[in-house]
């Protein structure tokens, strides 16, 4: 596996290889089997695979979360090498952003940012366009691969790739759970014992949600899940909602889109957990 830290070697590496495909796996590092499973239909379907390992600073609204992100470079290399990852780039912030430039990005995204995550978390999406827009430029991927997990993500950038016109195309995989059904995350390494043991309740209720959408309303459905996984032990739901899966917006009767998917974010004490799952989708 080659490792590269600047944007200039990597453009070189590429170009010495000429290679028909590249496939772009982008990550904050702390990485577990859902990035894996994403390197791995990256290298099924491309000549070469390059993961990225940067913690973008633009895209943490709270900088404690940012100054608590797990960092491990060396074991995240060791776990891209086992798997024979083509290319590691781990560039430093000044290479990302360097001079200090603004490298914010000016695109209309019809909304997708200012809902679910976006209204608790403003400005994240800002960064998070801003910094796979400055990959995507150094990189120049001809695939990138995403995950379900972070569906509100995934959506926005696939709007922005759209919009801008850009020659890549998005990939996206479904959402990588543990044997308990809770959904892989890099903060999950922070739970504690006892949160980390009543987590997949997410899951369960997002389970029971679409196993009610014949009896039970929308809004009966996020009431319930609500009041279950409000627990005494310091869960609390930050939202429930059932969106439509092309808008993100709001539906009140499941007769109201064919593309339905419910979002979930949870605290676990001050780890916040995320999830989802499509309830809904039909051909149009």
């Amino acid at each position: 596996m080659k490792i590269i830290t600047t944007a200039k070697k990597l453009k070189s590496y590429l170009k010495k290889k000429k290679s028909k495909s590249v496939g772009f796996v982008p990550t904050m590092g702390a990485l577990h089997n859902g990035h894996l499973s994403l390197v791995e239909m990256s290298m099924m379907q491309n000549d070469i695979t390059v993961v990225s390992i940067f913690v973008n600073p633009t895209q943490f609204n709270d900088k404690d979360d940012l100054k608590k992100y797990p960092r491990n470079l060396d074991q995240d290399a060791s776990l891209l090498e086992s798997v024979n990852t083509t290319v590691l780039f781990a560039p430093s912030t000044e290479e990302v952003y360097p001079n200090g430039m603004d490298y914010k990005i000016e695109v209309d995204l019809k909304g997708l940012d200012t809902r679910l995550e976006g209204e608790f978390r403003p400005g994240h999406f800002d960064g998070v366009v801003q910094v796979v827009h400055r990959l995507l430029e150094m990189v120049k991927p001809t695939n990138l691969y995403m995950g379900q997990k972070d569906f509100q993500q995934f959506s926005i950038i696939g709007r922005m790739i759209k919009s801008l016109k850009m020659k890549t195309n998005l990939i996206v995989h479904p959402i990588i759970r543990d044997k308990d059904g809770l959904a892989l995350s890099s903060r999950n390494k922070r739970l504690t014992e006892a949160k980390r043991k009543w987590a997949p309740l997410i899951y369960l209720n997002l389970l029971r949600i679409k196993a009610s959408m014949e009896t039970h309303s929308v809004q009966e459905c996020i009431d319930i899940a609500t009041a279950n996984l409000s627990l005494p032990l310091g869960f609390k739901p930050e939202y429930i909602q059932v969106v439509d899966g092309k808008t993100l917006k709001p539906i009140t009767d499941w007769k109201d889109a064919k593309y339905i998917v419910v979002l979930a974010a949870v605290w676990a004490g001050n780890i916040r957990l995320i999830d989802n799952m499509i309830l809904k989708m039909k051909k149009s």
